[in-house]
């Protein structure tokens, strides 16, 4: 059974930042397409950012040019480095994975708050 474990959320103030880490169980994590959602309460999970295995990314216009998705294939990792972050931006953030269906971490917590 893959497993996709999400870390590094929290609460950070408007204007810092934040790295999410999701570490996959898959041997075949460097061929899989990863990707970033979010649900904010009351709201649709929504793409924030997925990355092919050959490096393509996309970004939702929200986060164009403040986030940052990246993977280290070594370590079965795709990260999100999360700058500039704003009140919006608050929410749960999962993992994905798209392999023979659709894999989802547990979700790991964004607060951005004063």
């Amino acid at each position: 059974q893959v497993q996709l474990v999400e870390s590094g959320g929290g609460l950070v103030q408007p204007g810092g930042s934040l790295r999410l880490s999701c570490v996959a169980s898959t041997n075949a994590f460097s061929i899989l397409p990863m990707g970033w959602y979010r649900q904010a309460p009351g709201k649709q999970r929504e793409l924030v950012a997925d990355l092919t295995s050959s490096g393509s990314t996309n970004y939702a216009d929200s986060v164009k040019g403040r986030f940052t998705i990246s993977r280290d294939n070594a370590k079965k990792t795709v990260y999100l480095q999360m700058n500039s972050l704003k009140p919006e931006d608050t929410a749960d953030y999962y993992c994905m994975m798209r392999g023979s269906r659709i894999y989802w971490g547990q979700g790991t917590q964004v607060t951005v708050s004063s």
